[in-house]
């Protein structure tokens, strides 16, 4: 018995084991065909109409590899069950919905200083 008191069946894991090497490649290979599409790898990030408005108004520009470090953030931090986060780049300040994959607002860094956030459960800061 393990320490959660579960006692393994030594005839199943030798049943499994001795599967032909094919069988047990085939069933590898579902496997890991259902958990890519079960699991995204990088979703696309969207920007809705609020946040694109924000953007030309308040005239900031993000590099696009900035977006690319924005998106691959924001799917590690959907990853790790964030839903809604802060977003801090050199030159501006991001809510994302980690859960739609989608740019809510955007402010500049001067305008970020002075706001509170909430509804927020995670912040991801850029490095310059």
């Amino acid at each position: 018995m393990n320490k959660l008191g579960f006692q393994a069946n030594s005839a199943q894991l030798m049943s499994q084991t001795k599967l032909p090497l094919r069988q047990r490649q085939m069933i590898q290979q579902g496997f890991q065909q259902h958990f890519q599409t079960a699991v995204p790898i990088n979703e696309k990030l969207t920007i809705s109409k609020h946040a694109q408005l924000r953007i030309s108004q308040r005239n900031i520009e993000i590099a696009p590899q900035t977006w690319e470090k924005i998106a691959d953030k924001t799917n590690e931090a959907k990853k790790m069950g964030v839903t809604e986060s802060l977003i801090i780049t050199d030159n501006a300040a991001l809510i994302v919905s980690t859960k739609n994959n989608k740019v809510i607002t955007v402010m500049d860094r001067d305008e970020a200083i002075s706001q509170i956030f909430t509804n927020i459960n995670g912040t991801i800061i850029l490095d310059k």
